[in-house]
């Protein structure tokens, strides 16, 4: 048996707690990216899921975030997925990212819809785990509107039961799905949507059980969730305390049957 760590984090474009995109000094960028590196390092998770993570953006100090954490922590494998693409003297490519200790031999990013500006996706890999197939989904859901995140909840079930129906006979397990939810899971929102779905196909469970994870400096919200199947066992989860984002980082353990 394995014993897993997956970290999901949204790291705000690497402005640390400033309010505003684009006021962030590149010098300050690659400082808090260098803390964030430093908590990875920390925690020490054998794959880490990012949402808001900028490739080339002026407002993000036009530098790969990705390749610069993949620097400073030692991943050997990671995947990009680009949610939101803008050419000229206001360029940016940004959306979500794996990083991981263990072979992606698969992944696939899927956008929601056609901004340039504020779209949202999520990115599909599989690991390849001593052997053993693990899908993983990293996501981040529209954060203004109700109607649009059971939208996209229908994208993401619509995808996850084609992609099952191709490729479960070479899952290891039905998928772990995790990331920034924008909304708590108590309410009838797609945090509960998704919760529901995933349960008609299996004991799944929700992580964290308890506790905020935004904004960070005085949580009140929970946002930031993991989806584990069945076929983990053993779970912990921890919520962190940081002021490197507006997110809190959440982290789970499990042991792979």
């Amino acid at each position: 048996m394995s014993r897993l760590r997956i970290l999901t984090f949204n790291i705000a474009h690497g402005r640390g707690l400033t309010p505003i995109q684009g006021l962030t000094l590149g010098r300050k960028l690659r400082l808090n990216l260098r803390k964030i590196a430093r908590l990875i390092d920390e925690l020490k998770p054998d794959v880490v899921a990012l949402q808001e993570i900028d490739q080339n953006s002026r407002w993000a100090g036009n530098f790969d975030h990705l390749d610069y954490l993949k620097a400073h922590t030692g991943f050997e494998h990671s995947a990009f997925g680009i949610n939101n693409r803008r050419e000229g003297l206001l360029n940016l490519s940004y959306g979500n990212a794996f990083l991981s200790r263990h072979p992606i031999v698969d992944s696939e990013n899927i956008v929601f819809g056609e901004k340039t500006v504020g779209e949202k996706g999520f990115l599909f890999v599989e690991l390849d785990i001593h052997g053993r197939r693990v899908p993983i989904l990293n996501l981040h859901l529209n954060f203004r509107s109700r109607l649009h995140r059971f939208k996209q909840v229908e994208k993401i079930m619509h995808y996850v039961a084609k992609k099952h129906h191709h490729r479960q006979d070479d899952w290891h397990m039905s998928p772990v799905v995790c990331g920034d939810m924008n909304n708590p899971s108590h309410r009838p929102d797609a945090t509960a949507e998704l919760m529901r779905y995933f349960s008609l196909h299996g004991d799944y469970t929700l992580q964290p059980q308890g506790g905020h994870t935004f904004p960070a400096h005085l949580p009140r919200r929970a946002l930031d969730f993991v989806f584990l199947p069945p076929e983990c066992e053993d779970v912990s989860c921890e919520i962190g305390k940081t002021k490197i984002s507006d997110h809190c980082p959440v982290w789970v353990d499990f042991t792979l049957k």
